[in-house]
């Protein structure tokens, strides 16, 4: 399997190199150059397997060539063999043909430890071949930092530094990152928002001179390793639902497009998918395209869902090329517009193509906390905000009620009690027992100002291990 870039300008690369390049050189994202395919036939074969059994038919494509089949099987028994439910990712049904696949039952508690436990044993086992170290800076508006200190936290060959928006991320979300202490682990909290912090994660990657010898590799959603990892649960939902002898539409909470594109490829590879809409809140440049062909920066807004407080969804590049046609030359003319003027939109046939099977909805924190208590007074389940939005969602977009609509569980109702406070439910949420404690262990954290020169400067004084790089 090769990979090539979304901007056309850049060498095609294995697994083992994409893993560790993370951005293109070029400025694009990497994708693969031949999607694979299954059969009806195959699908259907795999009803009833284990979640990592079916993880591996699904992700063997991608890696062949630089993981044995041996190892690999390996990674993926260890990586899901740490989640608290059997299922991995159990359905729930909330309604007539409406279920939530519930994400949320890795160490940390978010749809994120799906790719991001295997992430960290992806990269222990490539490092170790190669003999070399890394370091990991990453940006997250909520759950990404945690799933990825969580997942790498062990790896031997690897410095990780996350940042996070200061005071705009949940306590719990917090202290999941800052309660994690090791030599080689390190949170910032940047005065600003996240896409403040993703831009420095990006213009990081473009100049690593900083590093002084060492490398950067992203654990964000442009990571083509995460994308691989969350195709599989579109396959596990839909086969429980019947597929592939029937379709299944899903809703997806999302803000950096990285989860929804990754249901847009396993009905590429072969799975019957007939609607995916994509559920946002009020920060909703993806919906402004999906409904009206119109994606421009906004000012950035703080909601109830703040891991989807995003003003521009890198992945969403992704879908572009494709909808170009694989067209590096016109994709990197097409971002290069959007880079000047902070907008962008699409020849019509190319914008109607999308439309055939993406929906969308923007969904305000008032009609996020009417859906979590309506949710609870009829079901007695209680939603984070985020799935919330994809329950709204779903139901407001709907094609077809013959047709199952997954909505993607995305994370505790734990994670986010202002939310459930504000819904109004009357129902305390306690934390999962390994979490038991997490507002009393000590936290470490250091508050940065809004400038890549004074992050650049402490990831070069504190990586390897505290040692000057």
């Amino acid at each position: 399997m090769r990979y090539i870039s979304t901007r056309g300008n850049a060498p095609a690369l294995n697994f083992e190199d994409v893993l560790l390049a993370g951005l293109a050189s070029d400025g694009g994202l990497y994708v693969p150059e031949n999607l694979p395919r299954f059969t009806q036939e195959e699908i259907a074969s795999w009803a009833g397997l284990p979640y990592h059994e079916l993880a591996f038919r699904v992700m063997r494509p991608f890696v062949e060539g630089s993981i044995s089949d041996t190892d690999f099987k390996q990674i993926l028994e260890e990586t899901y063999g740490a989640f608290a439910h059997s299922a991995i990712a159990p359905l729930r049904q909330l309604n007539a043909n409406e279920w939530v696949m519930e994400l949320f039952h890795g160490p940390t508690l978010a749809f994120k430890d799906f790719a991001l436990q295997l992430l960290g044993r992806l990269l222990d086992h490539i490092l170790l071949k190669r003999g070399e170290r890394v370091v990991i800076i990453g940006a997250t508006s909520g759950d990404t930092g945690s799933a990825a200190i969580e997942g790498c936290r062990r790896c031997e060959n690897v410095d990780i530094f996350i940042l996070h928006p200061h005071q705009r991320v949940s306590e719990v979300q917090r202290r999941q990152m800052t309660t994690i202490l090791g030599e080689n682990i390190h949170n910032i909290a940047i005065e600003g928002n996240f896409d403040d912090c993703q831009e420095m994660v990006k213009a990081s990657f473009a100049d690593q001179s900083f590093l002084k010898g060492t490398r950067l590799v992203a654990v964000n959603s442009i990571n083509w390793a995460r994308i691989m990892a969350q195709i599989v649960y579109y396959f596990h939902a839909a086969l429980q639902l019947g597929a592939p002898a029937r379709s299944v539409a899903f809703s997806v909470p999302t803000g950096n497009f990285g989860d929804i594109f990754a249901g847009y490829l396993a009905r590429n590879m072969g799975l019957p998918v007939s609607q995916l809409v994509v559920a946002t809140n009020r920060n909703d440049i993806l919906h402004r395209f999906m409904s009206g062909n119109q994606y421009f920066k906004e000012t950035l807004h703080a909601s109830l869902s703040p891991s989807m407080d995003i003003m521009v969804s890198s992945n969403f590049e992704r879908l572009l090329f494709d909808l170009h046609g694989r067209n590096g030359v016109a994709l990197a003319e097409l971002m290069s517009t959007f880079k000047a003027t902070g907008k962008l939109s699409v020849e019509e046939d190319r914008w109607v193509e999308a439309r055939k099977l993406f929906d969308s909805l923007a969904v305000s924190d008032e009609d996020t906390c009417a859906t979590i208590a309506d949710v609870f007074k009829r079901t007695g389940e209680v939603l984070d905000p985020h799935t919330a939005i994809g329950v709204k969602a779903a139901r407001e977009c709907r094609r077809n009620l013959s047709t199952p609509m997954v909505v993607l569980g995305t994370a505790h109702p734990v994670k986010f009690p202002d939310a459930v406070e504000k819904a109004g439910i009357g129902k305390a949420l306690e934390l999962p027992a390994h979490l038991s404690d997490l507002f009393q262990r000590e936290e470490r954290c250091t508050v940065l100002p809004n400038a890549i020169e004074a992050v650049q400067a402490f990831v070069a004084q504190h990586g390897n291990r505290g040692k000057p790089l």
